[in-house]
């Protein structure tokens, strides 16, 4: 396609035909076959949570904004204060057979207007890190904001020295857009913020990968995968 140009010879964008502002995402439970997607509650989810993350060694804090935490107090401190945020939104990740809480995650930077939303603050409990269930917790979070919100842009960032969070942002599907030097102060520490990305146009092809990795022929008995999960062929 040839570069549009102004009236003034600059070069200019394709328009958004018919855009309008995206609805924030509700609070309603995203159900899968192996995660269940459920508002975030403190009083019910924390018994559960705190569990999973007392299997952690303190490894899995180590580039989130909070924790460790050695005391159930604080922990329930922080969920409740979790609960009643809207941006960032938090969500409980259930095992959609067991019903357990196994860890959390929030869409957060929430612009209905740009049609931009991120998905972050995930804590992978070491029983869900490495599971189908955190796989499609991602997917089924990814699959609202495209579908059923009509999100133009879903976006993935982490501590650039991070390379688990990164290696998971490829394998899920997010295309490497560059780093932020000296973006957020955490923990004491300088972040040098890696962002990553999906729009809406690589999102089918992403999806069906998404879908052929989830289905339940894809698995052997013990619940090996057969083949790994392709989200896209370029980046």
């Amino acid at each position: 396609m040839a570069q549009r140009i102004n009236e003034f010879g600059q070069p200019i964008s394709e328009d958004v035909e018919g855009w309008v502002s995206c609805p924030r995402p509700p609070l309603t439970p995203l159900l899968g076959r192996y995660a269940h997607i459920v508002p975030l509650d403190a009083e019910a989810h924390l018994d559960d949570l705190y569990s999973a993350v007392s299997t952690d060694t303190g490894k899995m804090w180590t580039y989130l904004f909070n924790g460790p935490y050695t005391q159930k107090a604080d922990f329930a401190d922080y969920l409740k204060t979790s609960q009643t945020s809207t941006d960032p939104l938090f969500y409980a990740i259930l095992d959609a057979q067991s019903g357990k809480a196994l860890g959390y995650a929030s869409f957060l930077r929430i612009d209905p207007a740009m049609g931009v939303i991120e998905v972050g603050n995930i804590a992978m409990s070491p029983l869900l890190q490495k599971t189908r269930i955190a796989t499609e917790a991602i997917y089924l979070m990814m699959a609202h904001a495209f579908d059923d919100l009509g999100y133009r842009r879903f976006e993935w960032k982490c501590d650039n020295l991070n390379g688990p969070s990164k290696k998971a942002a490829r394998r899920f599907g997010f295309a490497y857009d560059g780093v932020f030097p000296q973006a957020v102060i955490y923990k004491g520490r300088n972040r040098d913020t890696a962002w990553f990305s999906i729009i809406d146009k690589d999102w089918p092809t992403i999806q069906a990968g998404y879908q052929a990795w989830l289905d339940p022929e894809n698995f052997d008995a013990d619940g090996v995968q057969k083949t790994a999960l392709v989200t896209r062929t370029i980046s």
